[in-house]
């Protein structure tokens, strides 16, 4: 039996790249499959290739950053397929611009599609939502990418829904993952330091897997998937030793500093994202 058989799931940013590979694949491990994307045309196009390849598939289109529509994809999966099992935020937008000469409005707009976007749809799934597995798109730029600073921030806080979600809806049987992907594609042909990687297909069975029963003991990960490279990445903790002290000024700060607190490398540096 396909491993997505018998559920159905919301892929948002559907119509091209790794949305619609994630889509294309879910459908057929066995998936039903609501496809979202700004851009209605595209997102009927792969409905349409999911329904032509023997699979299930509807449209809600329109903009994850409008908590009316989130809700409408939400009941959109219920009226077609009578449940949803499964949440895909894939939906977002990056650009680059150096720090000081960013403009307010793209950044206003990156953070609502990336950040809540991502709240609105998870909000709006998990009220309807039983058991089940919400994957988040998340990046290596929550680090901290020069002249990406908007994207690298709402990564950033896509990590910490990811962690926060997963430990709110644990009791509930709901898994929240999030995917950090690299695959070539329209954004991160954005990205002036990006090299060329694998197309978007190569990431799509890690998003299935998450969405299927085989992963039921994992939630609250941080997943790299890179170039055939997959690993978990380390969550944010206390780095040793921890000083104790009932008193602490200034000299006494800078001794622990100079004498015995030591210093890692900031992670954009053990990543090489700044680069």
């Amino acid at each position: 039996m396909a491993i997505l058989a018998g559920k159905a799931v919301v892929i948002t940013g559907a119509g091209q790249g790794l949305g619609r590979a994630f889509a294309t694949h879910a459908a057929a491990a066995g998936a039903a499959v609501v496809v979202n994307d700004v851009d209605e045309p595209l997102a009927k196009q792969v409905a349409d290739l999911i329904t032509l390849r023997g699979g299930k598939a509807v449209v809600s289109a329109g903009p994850v950053q409008d908590p009316e529509q989130a809700e409408a994809m939400v009941d959109t999966c219920t009226a077609a397929f009578g449940r949803i099992d499964g949440l895909v935020n894939n939906a977002g937008i990056r650009y680059q611009a150096e720090l000081g000469q960013d403009d307010p409005g793209r950044m206003r707009e990156l953070i609502e599609i990336n950040v809540l976007g991502t709240l609105y749809c998870t909000n709006a799934a998990v009220q309807t939502m039983r058991r089940g597995s919400i994957v988040n798109l998340g990046s290596v730029a929550m680090v901290g990418q020069p002249t990406a600073l908007a994207y690298s921030a709402s990564k950033g806080a896509v990590a910490s829904i990811t962690a926060g979600a997963a430990a709110e809806l644990q009791d509930k049987g709901i898994r929240v993952n999030a995917v950090c992907p690299v695959a070539w594609t329209r954004m991160s042909a954005a990205d002036t330091k990006a090299v060329h990687s694998g197309p978007p297909e190569t990431i799509a069975p890690l998003v299935t897997y998450l969405l299927s029963d085989r992963a039921t003991k994992v939630t609250g990960q941080l997943i790299r998937f890179a170039n055939g490279r997959l690993h978990v990445m380390g969550q944010t903790s206390p780095k040793e030793p921890v000083l104790d002290s009932d008193e602490w000024d200034v000299e006494s700060i800078a001794e622990a500093f100079d004498r015995q607190l030591e210093l890692e490398d900031p992670a954009w540096v053990r990543w090489g994202v700044g680069r």
